[in-house]
């Protein structure tokens, strides 16, 4: 299986080994999801949003592109959908922030899963018709609001605009949300057992 990893932080996805001020709980995350993924003999395609300086802001001519069903005329956005095309799972990973995704994220849904690319224009009860060979897609999210209150309070803003107000819209059915909340008051071991557990996790993966 070949899984699409896209991870949006300021550190990169490098940043996993617990350097004092260049340390990322979601580039450790996503790192776990790799070596689990690696153990299970799965082709890995890593992306850092930040190290390839990737653009989430859509220009005029990219909503041209979106709007006729075209690639993006951004190099490094149609690069990512050509690969998103080749990609069997996709899994994303950042911070919640302001109780949503970072900018990045954001710009990949806006300027990567775009018509003509992700999915086709259908017609009455089915809108969208999905044209991707994804079978699935897993959101790693960090977060400091508790789950239980982000759930209550927010109403789990990111797994509705991420998973069903994106993928689900456009037809992949097999949507996961891993959430890591308070990590920054947890223990060293407490978090070490939350990166195994991620990793186990996509050991198991398809």
């Amino acid at each position: 299986m070949r899984v699409m990893v896209v991870v949006d932080h300021p550190y990169g996805i490098d940043a996993w080994d617990n350097t004092p001020h260049r340390r990322s709980f979601t580039a450790a995350l996503a790192h776990a999801a790799c070596q689990g993924l690696d153990a299970a003999g799965h082709e890995i395609d890593a992306i850092d949003l930040r190290a390839d300086g990737f653009d989430p802001v859509m220009s005029a001519q990219e909503l041209v592109a979106w709007r006729e069903g075209a690639v993006s005329p951004d190099p490094v956005a149609a690069d990512y959908q050509r690969r998103l095309l080749a990609a069997d799972h996709l899994v994303l990973a950042f911070p919640i922030w302001w109780e949503a995704m970072p900018a990045g994220a954001k710009g990949f849904i806006d300027k990567v899963v775009t018509k003509g690319v992700a999915y086709g224009q259908g017609s009455g009860l089915r809108p969208m018709v999905h044209k991707t060979k994804l079978t699935g897609v897993t959101l790693i999210t960090v977060m400091s609001t508790p789950t239980v209150l982000y759930r209550l309070a927010f109403g789990s803003a990111i797994s509705r605009i991420v998973l069903r107000g994106t993928f689900r819209k456009i037809g992949v059915r097999n949507l996961t949300w891993l959430n890591h909340a308070g990590v920054e008051r947890k223990a060293a071991a407490k978090r070490q057992k939350l990166l195994d557990a991620v990793e186990r996790r996509f050991a198991r993966l398809g």
